[in-house]
């Protein structure tokens, strides 16, 4: 793996895992209600959740890539039509943003299964992974040393963005609740990816 593909693969990932959202409300609103402490679970199991999406996502396009060329390329050119979608998306998304609920409860266990519950039960996750891979990486010679740069890489980037919004919680919450300041963080965020999509496009 080289390393201007990890670096791709990160910076993409930081776009689209850092954009305030939904579970980026709920982090914030569970920390500031509640504490650091209470949301390690949590996050543990997101953080978990992304490593099993990953993995689907990596050794699924493999067989992919080895099997079926010209399948493999049709799928690297939707992977960059999907990351201009995730731009345009970004872009227009609206200014104001619901906060998700975490369980009540301040049972670790309840917290980590809430937490794999919402990173399993969102396919979008492995949708951007299938995308993304395609562009960067040579699926078709991946190796169990790539893929764990890959999770590692993945893991990096997601601790140190949810650690960040956690240390941050107060500020963050007068973030999300500024219309400006949402649509200045999304229209950042989708000219970002518009400008990986186009990147990983000029690389074919």
């Amino acid at each position: 793996m080289t390393f201007t593909s990890l670096l791709i693969f990160a910076a993409s990932l930081f776009v689209a895992a850092g954009s305030p959202g939904p579970s980026i409300a709920a982090l914030v609103a569970r920390v500031i209600s509640k504490g650091f402490r209470d949301v390690f679970p949590f996050l543990l199991a997101m953080w978990i959740g992304e490593g099993i999406w990953l993995s689907f996502a990596v050794f699924g396009l493999a067989v992919v890539a080895q099997t079926f060329h010209a399948a493999f390329v049709a799928v690297k050119w939707a992977g960059v039509a999907y990351l201009a979608y995730l731009a345009w998306k970004m872009w227009t998304a609206p200014v104001e943003a619901k906060a998700g609920e975490l369980p009540k409860e301040d049972s670790p266990l309840r917290l980590f299964l809430a937490g794999m519950a919402v990173t399993l039960g969102n396919p979008k996750i492995m949708m951007f992974y299938l995308a993304l891979l395609p562009t960067i990486i040579d699926l078709a010679s991946v190796t169990v040393i790539g893929w764990l740069e890959l999770t590692l890489t993945m893991a990096v980037v997601l601790v140190a963005i949810d650690l960040a919004w956690v240390v941050a919680a107060a500020q963050a919450r007068k973030l999300l609740k500024s219309k400006r300041a949402m649509k200045i963080a999304n229209r950042v965020s989708a000219a970002t990816m518009a400008g990986a999509a186009a990147a990983i496009a000029a690389r074919s």
